[in-house]
């Protein structure tokens, strides 16, 4: 199974949008920070694509629920924006060519959609993990993609 773009909304929270290099900074002293720690409760990763577009690497750190010894539970959720997220694009466009950082090792992976009650599921383990998650669902009218991340 791969990743399979699901239609994006028409309606949904506005996340922050801040300037590339930025948000790049961001996102590695977030990791730097708290890999390995809990932020507002969730376990972070970084995960790095190959753009859909552009075809050069990107890098971002999201929180994840631990799926056994060697896969891990990502969720588009973007804080109920209408749009995915444009790591969820690059997963389906290049799912051959993902990697992740989990503490102090890369891993290489193999990203899947989840789908019916096993996305569900999976999406109330986030839920449980964070108060925020349960908000998201009402915000937006697009189903928010969860993805296993599976080491090769």
């Amino acid at each position: 199974m791969a990743v399979d773009l699901t239609p994006k909304g028409t309606r949904g929270g506005q996340m922050p949008r801040l300037p590339g290099p930025l948000m790049s900074g961001m996102n590695a002293l977030v990791f730097r920070l708290f890999s390995g720690r809990l932020f507002f409760g969730m376990q972070l990763l970084q995960l790095t694509t190959i753009g859909a577009k552009s075809g050069q690497e990107r890098v971002t750190t999201l929180a994840y629920v631990p799926d056994g010894d060697n896969a891990w539970l990502i969720t588009g959720s973007a804080g109920g924006a209408a749009s995915h997220p444009a790591w969820y694009f690059n997963l389906a466009r290049n799912p051959d060519r993902v990697w992740i950082r989990v503490g102090d090792r890369k891993i290489r992976v193999r990203p899947e959609s989840l789908r019916g009650a096993e996305r569900e599921n999976a999406y109330r383990r986030f839920e449980a993990t964070t108060k925020s998650y349960s908000g998201y669902p009402q915000r937006t009218d697009r189903e928010i993609p969860v993805v296993r991340l599976t080491a090769m």
